[in-house]
């Protein structure tokens, strides 16, 4: 998790809203694959920080399938990566932050879980909670104090 607030750390240095995300190799522990939110910088609504580093993990490992391999992500995902994640076959998903407006692993609903989708990966939300929802906080505070 602490590669994934790095880089969310780099997402809040583009004036991005600070979500980073990490694709492990559980084979090897060696990270595959990082991303962070562009969405401003782009202007495109699916640049979200586990797109870019599913995307960046199937073109390393040359498969779309990501099997053995865990994705870690500083906020809970959204219904979009929840998709993604689910068809890319990650096994196992870690995020820090709960998302009560938009999350797709247990906030509004749960994705991972739902049997009737061909792939469940295990899951683990909280992890680093603290400071993975004082990044956002701070970020969203620091925007409202400026305006």
């Amino acid at each position: 998790m602490g590669q994934a607030i790095k880089q969310a750390e780099i997402a809040k240095s583009h004036a991005e809203v600070p979500i980073g995300c990490v694709i492990v190799d559980n084979q090897t522990s060696e990270i595959i694959a990082t991303g962070f939110n562009e969405r401003e910088e782009t202007q495109n609504a699916i640049k979200h920080a586990e797109i870019i580093a599913i995307e960046a993990a199937c073109s390393k490992v040359g498969s779309w399938r990501l099997e053995h391999t865990s994705l870690f992500v500083t906020l809970e995902p959204c219904p979009m990566c929840a998709g993604a994640i689910i068809n890319s076959r990650i096994e196992e998903v870690y995020f820090g932050a709960f998302d009560p407006k938009a999350g797709s692993v247990g906030s509004i609903n749960n994705l991972l879980a739902e049997t009737r989708y061909n792939h469940q990966p295990d899951f683990l939300g909280g992890v680093r909670e603290d400071e993975t929802a004082d990044l956002l906080r701070n970020f969203f505070r620091e925007i409202r104090r400026k305006k």
